[in-house]
């Protein structure tokens, strides 16, 4: 019995150092397996004290994202996707320069913990942050079980049907929620039919949320999902002051409403 465990942990050890990412920075994309982002000369043990997927201090072996992405303009963004389809997108900004906020993909050389039971770890690669609260970094943009890194042009680019009504100022209410949701929701959900989500509904179609909730109900979801709709399976987080604003959460709320009026399906 004891062989067997034994077999067995270093099968699962071997197996946490097979894996290989796909990176595109846009000129053709390079496969790095676990073993040549472990031999890097950048590579280092890193620390982090509030980790976002284990909820608790952890220490990886880590590369700084920044090095793995050269020539990628600041004005693009990232895409990571993750082994099971789920799709996280992050400006390259906040990677390249997060004004304090440091990137780092952290590579599982060894067998990492579970996320749960009945659950994977958070391998083979995933994105750390140290010092996230210098960035603003939310709780979406720690993405796990990476499979591909891919640099794309900016959701309003990629997806016009979610671009508010053209006129606008920069700077308004509408649009300031507009960047609220690329940062924030386009990880989970579709608006107008466009986006690469897959997890929650889409925002508009065929009502929007300020369509079906009465006033403040939205701010209620955000902050606290269970607390509007108590399902044990739900995957929404709860988004606190800390991660999106009250004044953010207006904005938001804003854009969805214009948005509710610029119904288009694709």
């Amino acid at each position: 019995m004891r062989l067997l465990l034994a077999l067995l942990l270093a099968c699962c050890a071997g197996l946490a150092q097979a894996a290989s990412l796909t990176v595109d920075t846009g000129h053709g994309a390079s496969s790095l397996t676990t073993q040549q982002l472990l031999a890097r000369p950048d590579v280092r043990p890193i620390d982090v004290p509030d980790d976002v997927a284990y909820r608790r201090a952890m220490r990886y072996r880590a590369v700084p994202l920044k090095a793995l992405l050269p020539g990628v303009p600041t004005d693009a963004h990232l895409q990571f996707t993750a082994l099971d389809g789920f799709a996280a997108e992050i400006p390259a900004a906040l990677v390249l320069d997060g004004h304090g906020a440091e990137a780092w993909l952290a590579v599982e050389d060894t067998a990492w913990p579970a996320l749960g039971e009945g659950k994977p770890s958070a391998g083979p690669f995933y994105l750390v942050w140290l010092h996230p609260e210098a960035g603003k970094v939310g709780p979406e943009q720690w993405p796990y079980q990476i499979a591909s890194i891919h640099v794309l042009a900016d959701p309003a680019t990629r997806f016009p049907l979610m671009r508010p009504a053209p006129g606008l100022a920069k700077d308004s209410p509408v649009m300031r929620g507009f960047d609220v949701f690329q940062r924030n929701c386009i990880t989970c959900h579709t608006l107008n039919g466009q986006g690469d989500a897959k997890l929650g509904p889409d925002l508009n179609i065929p009502h929007s949320p300020t369509e079906y909730l009465r006033e403040g109900m939205l701010r209620v979801l955000v902050r606290n999902p269970q607390a509007l709709r108590h399902w044990p399976q739900a995957k929404m987080p709860a988004f606190s002051a800390q991660v999106i604003s009250d004044a953010d959460l207006a904005n938001l709320e804003a854009y969805l409403k214009h948005m509710a009026t610029h119904r288009t399906k694709p």
